[in-house]
């Protein structure tokens, strides 16, 4: 996949993942924005310029509006396009929900959630004028499958999945793809975990061929890319076929009733759109929804 003459910034790029999608990125043959808080962005960029790639350095959060801006409009300014956006920047503050303070789970949901949510707006109106935009989510699987202590950053990374749905949908008409890697690696947040010889094989470059995947020109879009120890899996959201139980009194008691054939997943399906469920359940109640 050759990407000579895209564009992109990916954030939290200092180290991690974000510094192997970013090095993988310039590789291939894109100019790479590589954002971070850290004087670690500008030691990534010049890492991908010493390789003989293109990069600049953007230091500043991804919950700073003006930082964010003024990125947008420096990678603009220096190379006149934005083509790629993998939003990678995130922290932790795990703790049970028990002991978990609010101010804790609002920061993570700030980072995570609004932090894609204001660089992917700061790139939008770009990216919907030259009919062209890759963006890529992190979700995780915590947020997918749940995690014990990580109800802020679980609640955080579902979120993402949501913002990508409609995304996908709004983006289509301009050829803007917008997709979910939902990573494993052995970044900071693994450390001490683990032990080494698995580290090894959970290194951030293992996970970053999947970034390359989502951000081609014939990219999927509204996908969920698992990736972790050069394995990669999709992830979906799925919607049964079900039961209609009628508007009786024992409607409750029917819903446990036929439980199992709720439950049945043998015919169940990806919707494309939120309506599809409304569809199905009028059609269950021998009422057609057109199209």
């Amino acid at each position: 996949m050759d990407l000579s003459g895209r564009v992109a910034i990916v954030t939290g790029a200092g180290g991690g993942l974000g510094r192997a999608h970013a090095k993988l990125l310039a590789k291939r043959g894109a100019k790479v924005v590589v954002n971070d808080m850290s004087d670690a962005a500008d030691t990534v960029a010049q890492e991908i310029v010493a390789e003989g790639g293109q990069a600049i350095a953007a230091r500043g959060s991804v919950s700073d509006v003006d930082a964010v801006q003024a990125m947008t409009d420096k990678a603009l300014a220096d190379w006149g396009r934005i083509d790629i956006l993998v939003n990678n920047a995130g922290i932790l503050r795990d703790k049970s929900f028990a002991k978990m303070s609010l101010e804790d789970f609002r920061l993570v949901v700030d980072v995570h959630l609004m932090g894609a949510a204001i660089c992917t707006k700061a790139v939008w109106e770009t990216m919907r004028a030259q009919n062209y935009g890759r963006v890529v989510m992190t979700t995780s699987s915590a947020g997918l499958y749940g995690n014990f202590g990580q109800a802020n950053y679980s609640a955080a990374k579902m979120a993402l999945v949501g913002l990508m749905n409609t995304l996908a949908i709004e983006g289509a008409k301009n050829n803007i793809k917008v997709n979910c890697l939902a990573p494993t690696a052995a970044t900071q947040m693994l450390e001490g975990l683990l032990p080494a010889e698995q580290l090894q094989v959970l290194r951030p470059e293992a996970v970053s061929p999947g970034v390359l995947a989502l951000v081609r020109d014939d990219a999927p879009t509204k996908t969920i890319l698992a990736a972790g120890a050069s394995g990669f899996e999709l992830a979906y959201v799925t919607l049964t076929q079900g039961v209609h139980v009628g508007f009786g009194d024992d409607a409750a008691e029917q819903v446990v009733a036929q439980w199992d054939k709720i439950a049945d997943r043998t015919h169940e399906h990806v919707p494309h759109e939120a309506f599809a469920q409304a569809r199905l359940e009028m059609a269950k109640a021998g009422l057609k929804i057109e199209s």
